[in-house]
């Protein structure tokens, strides 16, 4: 089947967010577009919603926690030796 161009106007930095967005989610603009088409048209409305999992509240914490880890060099226990990492860990077993 042979293609067609489609010109669509939209603000410039939705067009931005648009192509961050489709990235994300391993898309193109183009790509994103003709899977909406195909699936508007196969079931005569407007079909689904594509997003990304947003983090819940725990994983939040937990990246915070990380980044804290990563930048604080007095937030929590240090190793320089695994093997002594190890030992004290398995001590208390």
């Amino acid at each position: 089947m042979p293609s067609a161009n489609v010109n669509i106007r939209m603000d410039s930095d939705l067009k931005n967010q648009f192509e961050d967005f489709c990235k994300d989610v391993g898309l193109t603009m183009t790509a994103a577009f003709n899977v909406f088409a195909k699936k508007a048209v196969s079931e005569q409305r407007i079909p689904f919603s594509i997003g990304r999992d947003l983090p819940n509240q725990e994983t939040l914490k937990a990246l915070a926690e990380v980044k804290r880890m990563k930048t604080d060099p007095n937030y929590g226990k240090r190793y320089k030796d695994v093997d002594a990492m190890m030992k004290e860990l398995l001590s208390d077993v």
